[in-house]
């Protein structure tokens, strides 16, 4: 693992192309010294924040005003307080330079294909601002979206965001306990939909859970529903459908100035431990970091064309619209990523002159596990980068896409998370890439894994650690009194310093090599889930004393179980397995039904009264259980080590 096969390595004449090589020469002018290595770029970038960030700011193009100070440091990282004085609306950053070139390419499962150039785009968000403002939103309010990853959702971001609004959305196959969980928290004040999605060659009709979410998250006034399934014409009372919705024409957009830490996204964490934390994030905060990522870690320029699957779930949706403010393409798709066969993204990505490639590590796997080789059945010339997140990619997976996707590629595995909205570690397009491993830290993030005593360690897995404050850092959770679950849920382990919550190693090359989650998160095909919304839907069941659900490492992936106890008269069947996973597919979400149901004695407890479910996932996935201690019934991790249903 700390001595990994090499697989590529840049050559002299690509590195020096790159938007890297260009700012590391400026950075070394303004530094006086030259960056002969990489890391030298990277510390001077952790050493002088105030430097770096306005450096990134100019060379990456970020439209607005930074004013003259760039940084006001504290002791205390969730005081520092970046660009105070800047004035900037990230819609004009995101809009600049609209022309006839691409903007956005849409794809449906269904086999639809949308075209909207940057003008049509800047057009469409004209439309809807001045819609937006007739409905009476204005800078502070909430709007939301339960859509599918279509160019409309695009487009009613940048109209919210042009008005000092604030934008949050979930995709449609959540259900609406999923929704109401997150939504009902921010007071939203209109919620854009889809009358339905396509998943896997099917229809889903969403109406029926669209009026559910605005009945019971009564602070939303108006629904707009654009035809996605249907044709628009028989939607319920209540709701305008979209083309009636905003005018025929509006006047040139007007963005409203902004200050660098107002927000844009509200963002939601897995609900581990209740509901979603309702996660803030500036707009400049935001933007900067995701131009950084971009322009200097994945070399993305103008005219580029990048697609990640994603849906509007996920952080990835945020991250790979942001693309268009480096006025490159992006490509959408909405749907099964593997019907009507697992070929179909890369149909896509050939038909599409694809440059930047992002999948999950569980899409790669599978890739592989199906004998997938496109080096064979495609044509890739215009890919220069593949993108790998959500869970870590395996070696096999690292094999697989120099072996059979193409050689000559940047493979670029990324960690990071919904919590800052970008990546702790990930590529570098001047750096060699080895099997297995993520190749650097971000730029402008002082990166370190740390023992259980707080020192760094390298070479043995650590705790993420960063410890520095950054522009993309949550502005605040909302419904918390004095920031304490903000503090508690990245400052608690070491003080002042933020623990990500996944365990690493830092290798020989510099590189990083994550093992998996040090918390109670599930990620299933590297997805994170929280087990907060299982364990609500079990509470409906009568025949369910107690539960616990972990995820268990199997096959490259991780496969959600769980365990429950019944009274003693009530037996664990086919039916009753079967109405546990019906309800929390309806009412969650298909990503959080179990793989596997198993009745068990006892479920461990601390003496607090908590599940035990890192003790649990522990046992189950045969690994030290680090704190016996702490339980009240530690004997009953002994029914979970081993257990024979886990073996199939």
């Amino acid at each position: 693992m700390l001595d990994a096969d090499l697989l590529w390595t840049p050559s002299v004449e690509q590195i020096s192309q790159t938007r890297l090589a260009a700012f590391r020469d400026l950075a070394s002018q303004q530094a006086g010294k030259a960056f002969d290595a990489h890391a030298d770029l990277h510390q001077w970038s952790v050493d002088q924040p105030d430097a770096f960030w306005r450096l990134a700011w100019e060379f990456c193009g970020l439209v607005g005003e930074a004013g003259d100070t760039a940084l006001i440091p504290d002791a205390d990282p969730l005081n520092v307080r970046f660009f105070p004085e800047a004035r900037l609306n990230i819609v004009e950053a995101f809009l600049k330079n609209p022309d006839d070139r691409d903007a956005i390419i849409f794809y449906g499962e269904d086999g639809r294909r949308l075209r909207w150039s940057r003008a049509e785009l800047k057009h469409e968000v004209e439309r809807l601002a001045a819609a937006l403002k007739d409905a009476g939103i204005v800078a502070g309010d909430h709007v939301v979206g339960y859509v599918p990853n279509m160019p409309q959702t695009v487009a009613a971001m940048l109209a919210t965001a042009s008005l000092g609004a604030v934008w949050s959305s979930c995709a449609p196959e959540s259900g609406p306990d999923v929704v109401v969980d997150r939504f009902g928290q921010i007071a939203p004040k209109l919620m854009f939909a889809a009358d339905g999605y396509s998943y896997n060659g099917k229809i889903f009709d969403t109406r029926e859970a669209i009026a559910t979410v605005a009945s019971r998250v009564p602070t939303i006034e108006q629904v707009i529903v654009w035809p996605y399934a249907k044709d628009g014409a028989d939607l319920p009372e209540g709701m305008i459908a979209y083309d009636k919705f905003k005018p025929a024409d509006a006047p040139v957009l007007d963005c409203r100035p902004m200050g660098f830490r107002d927000p844009l996204y509200v963002m939601f964490s897995s609900g581990t431990t209740g509901k979603p934390k309702c996660i803030e994030h500036a707009g400049g905060g935001t933007l900067l970091r995701m131009l950084v990522e971009h322009q200097l870690h994945c070399d993305l320029r103008a005219g580029d064309r990048m697609f990640y699957y994603t849906t509007c779930n996920w952080m990835m949706w945020n991250w790979q619209v942001a693309a268009l403010a480096s006025e490159a393409v992006i490509i959408l798709f909405d749907g099964n990523p593997a019907y009507p066969g697992i070929t179909r993204l890369f149909d896509l990505v050939e038909a599409e002159q694809v440059t930047h490639f992002g999948v999950s590590a569980k899409f790669i796997d599978a890739a592989l596990k199906r004998g997938v080789r496109p080096v064979d059945s495609h044509s890739l010339p215009f890919l220069r980068v593949v993108l790998s997140t959500g869970s870590p990619l395996s070696p096999d997976g690292f094999d697989h896409v120099y072996r059979d996707w193409k050689a000559d590629v940047q493979l670029a595995s990324i960690c990071g998370g919904t919590d800052i909205l970008g990546c702790f570690i990930g590529g570098c397009p001047t750096l060699p890439v080895h099997k297995g491993e993520i190749q650097a830290p971000m730029l402008g993030l002082d990166v370190a894994m740390l023992d259980t005593d707080g020192n760094p360690v390298a070479g043995v897995a650590g705790e993420l650690v960063c410890r520095n404050a950054h522009p993309s850092m949550p502005t605040r959770f909302l419904n918390d009194p004095g920031q304490a679950r903000y503090r508690s849920s990245y400052f608690e382990t070491y003080p002042n310093i933020w623990r990500q919550g996944d365990f690493t190693i830092q290798t020989n090359h510099g590189g990083y090599v994550v093992l998996g989650r040090s918390d109670a998160t599930l990620n299933p095909g590297g997805i994170r889930i929280g087990t907060a919304e299982i364990y609500r839907q079990l509470d409906k069941f009568e025949q369910v004393e107690d539960s616990v659900v972990v995820g268990q490492n199997i096959n490259n992936d991780v496969r959600v179980v769980l365990f429950v106890t019944t009274p003693m008269d009530v037996t664990l069947d086919c039916e009753l397995v079967s109405r546990i996973k019906s309800e929390i597919r309806t009412n969650a979400s298909p990503r959080h039904v179990p793989a596997k149901i198993i009745k068990v004695a006892d479920i461990p407890r601390t003496k607090s009264g908590k599940t035990a479910e890192l003790a649990v996932r522990d046992a189950v996935n045969n690994q030290p259980i680090r704190d016996l201690t702490g339980l009240i019934n530690p004997g009953a991790l002994a029914q979970f080590t081993d257990h024979p249903d886990l073996k199939c």
